[in-house]
């Protein structure tokens, strides 16, 4: 594998950015002193480069992360830019260790401002819209800004990082996978992602292929979570009506009562345009969603021009696909959802081809 690894990085250093040494790395942790967080993935540090540029470091757990999440990351983000995307600085493999260089986050992860019943840090409506906003124009660049089509398959609010002036930016590339543009569905031999954010193909067949709307779906469920600042699925509620969200404010809206939040016109407006775009992003059949530019055009468009689509259905009157082998991994983040991540069973020759037809 880190033999794999070498060669692959060798062969495209002409687009890689930065490397650094591991005693770079130490260097610039200050001997990994301040730590931003830990997970299933390896552990984030905050760094200094010579440059007085702040940085987050990913030391990646290589025995959790096989070389996956390593060249996932590094294949995607390191060649591409857009305000709304996490930047690739550098990167580190020396000695088989493994590290990945990113600008530094000074507003931390989504999840910490709109879960959080602190109000210093808590975003007023038209951030949270405008933010909803940055982060639809993070992933329509990632489906049909590049030569290669970039699904992420891990939309959530943890992986939406928040630069000094809370522009959003998509972060976490570790399941992410490559496909040429003219790929209408995109192979997959396992379900991947974070239980609650993941498209119902991923699990059931026979609704419709595993494609760029399944990203669609994920950030349906973000946007359904930043407009109403509670989890989708909230066990804790008093009714169990309520236990499932999307259900529960599709009938506030079809009853016309709106949603239960106090705030003046306007942002009651914005609220609810996130929530119909939202019901529109998690419609079970794959068909029946917008595409990321669609959903820019009705998050920016008039409300009255926007009709509430049909009722989110949970399932399929089918059983779940049985025949793939998912693996499910519990990560801990001291900064994150308790969500489980299901990744995908990692084969290097499958992915490097995959990385290969990019890159040329």
């Amino acid at each position: 594998m880190d033999a794999n690894i070498e060669d692959f990085l060798q062969a495209h250093n002409n687009f890689l950015p930065i490397r650094y040494s591991y005693s770079d790395i130490k260097k610039i942790t200050k001997k990994f002193k301040h730590k931003l967080g830990e997970g299933g993935y390896g552990s984030v540090y905050r760094g200094t480069l010579r440059s007085g540029n702040e940085v987050a470091i990913k030391i990646l757990n290589k025995p959790k992360s096989n070389g996956q999440d390593f060249i996932s990351e590094v294949a995607t983000i390191g060649r591409i830019h857009h305000v709304n995307v996490v930047q690739l600085v550098g990167y580190c493999f020396d000695d088989s260790k493994q590290a990945l260089v990113y600008d530094f986050m000074p507003n931390g992860s989504l999840d910490k401002h709109i879960f959080s019943r602190d109000d210093d840090i808590l975003l007023d409506h038209k951030k949270i819209y405008e933010i909803s906003l940055g982060v639809a124009k993070g992933i329509d660049y990632l489906h049909r800004g590049c030569d290669m089509q970039i699904l992420h398959f891990d939309i959530k609010p943890h992986n939406i990082l928040l630069d000094q002036n809370f522009t959003p930016k998509v972060s976490d590339f570790g399941l992410a996978r490559l496909y040429p543009v003219n790929y209408s569905i995109v192979p997959l031999t396992a379900a991947r992602g974070t239980l609650g954010y993941m498209a119902p193909e991923l699990f059931y067949k026979d609704i419709g292929g595993v494609s760029h709307k399944s990203n669609v779906y994920s950030f349906g469920m973000l946007l359904m979570e930043m407009a109403s600042r509670r989890r989708n699925t909230n066990a804790n509620v008093e009714r169990s009506s309520q236990i499932y969200f999307p259900l529960w404010i599709y009938d506030q809206l079809s009853k016309e009562y709106g949603v239960e939040m106090e705030e003046v016109e306007v942002e009651r407006e914005m609220t609810r345009k996130m929530v119909i775009v939202a019901l529109w992003c998690i419609q079970l059949m794959p068909n029946d969603r917008p595409s990321m530019s669609r959903v820019m055009d009705m998050l920016e468009g008039n409300i009255d021009k926007l009709r509430l689509p049909p009722k989110p259905l949970l399932y399929p009157s089918e059983k779940p696909i049985d025949d793939v082998d998912i693996e499910i991994e519990l990560e801990s983040f001291s900064t994150s959802s308790s969500a489980p991540t299901i990744s995908e069973g990692y084969q290097f020759q499958n992915n490097n081809e995959i990385t290969e037809s990019c890159i040329v």
